[in-house]
C-alpha cells in the first residue's frame, strides 16, 4: 500500500474579510445609525466604570447598573469600597452571577490601586490587567471610554457580528479583535466598540438577527437573511387532520 503523500505545513491563510470598501460602508452606516455610541453601564468615575466593568462578565448591563447603584452612592472611590469590606460588596451584587469571587475581586482591586497608583485608575492595558479580576476586554473598555483610547473590547456581541458579517472572522476573541484592529479605518476606531456591541446586542441578535431592520445588511456575509416577520404568514397551509 502506498502511502498518501504528506501535506507541506504552509502558512495559515487569514480569514477573507470583506474588503476596505465595505468595512467603510459598515462604519459609516453604523456611526450615521447611533452618532453618538457611548457604555450602557453607569458609573460616575474611571473607578466606578473599572468596577462595574469587571462585575459585567456573565451578567448584563441592567442587572448590573441594578446593584451598582445603591453600591456606588456609598463607595465610589477605593477608599470607600475598602471600608465597606468584601461581606459590603457582597451584599450589593448577590443578584450578578459570581458575586462571590467578583466581591472578593473589587476588594482586592481597590487595595491595589490605593497600594501600587495611588487611588487612580491606571491607564495603560498592561496597569490595568494586573489587577484581580481586570482582563483584556475590561481594560479596552476603561481604555476606551474613560482614556479615549481607539481599543476594541471583544464580548459575546462583538464576536457575533464580526463573525457573521465577515468584517473580522475569528475562532476566539483575540482573533476577532486582532482583525478588527487591523481592518477599521482610522477614524472609526474610537467608536468601533460601541458601534459593534449595541448592534450586536439590539439588532444582530444571538438567537434571531432581525436582518430586515439592520443598516448593515447588504454588505453583510450572514445568510439567509432573516425576514421582516410582519411580512410572512406565521403558519403555513394547515396541516390535515390524522384519521382515526
Amino acid at each position: 500500500m502506498t502511502e498518501s503523500p504528506q501535506k507541506k505545513p504552509g502558512k495559515k491563510r487569514a480569514p477573507r474579510t470583506l474588503g476596505p470598501e465595505k468595512t467603510e460602508k459598515i462604519f459609516a452606516a453604523l456611526a450615521h445609525d447611533r452618532p453618538d455610541p457611548k457604555t450602557e453601564l453607569e458609573y460616575t468615575s474611571p473607578f466606578t466604570l473599572l468596577v462595574a466593568v469587571a462585575l459585567s462578565a456573565q451578567a448584563t448591563d441592567v442587572g448590573v447598573n441594578k446593584a451598582t447603584r445603591k453600591l456606588f452612592a456609598i463607595a465610589d472611590t477605593p477608599e470607600k469600597m475598602l471600608a465597606l469590606g468584601e461581606e459590603g460588596v457582597a451584599e450589593h451584587i448577590k443578584t450578578i452571577g459570581l458575586w462571590r469571587n467578583k466581591a472578593k475581586n473589587v476588594i482586592a482591586l481597590s487595595q491595589m490601586l490605593i497600594d501600587e497608583f495611588g487611588g487612580e485608575v491606571p491607564r495603560t492595558r498592561e496597569a490595568l490587567t494586573r489587577l484581580p479580576g481586570v482582563g483584556r476586554k475590561t481594560a479596552n473598555v476603561v481604555m476606551n471610554e474613560v482614556f479615549g483610547e481607539p481599543t476594541i473590547a471583544v464580548d459575546t456581541h462583538i464576536f457575533r457580528v464580526s463573525n457573521r458579517t465577515g468584517l473580522a472572522p475569528g475562532k476566539t476573541p483575540d482573533e476577532v479583535e486582532a482583525g478588527l484592529e487591523r481592518v477599521t479605518p482610522p477614524q472609526w476606531k474610537k467608536g468601533a466598540h460601541h458601534w459593534l456591541i449595541l448592534h450586536g446586542r439590539y439588532v444582530c441578535k444571538a438567537r434571531t438577527p432581525e436582518c430586515w431592520r439592520c443598516v448593515i445588511a447588504e454588505w453583510c456575509k450572514y445568510s439567509p437573511k432573516t425576514p421582516d416577520p410582519s411580512k410572512v404568514s406565521s403558519l403555513g397551509p394547515k396541516a390535515p387532520k390524522a384519521r382515526k
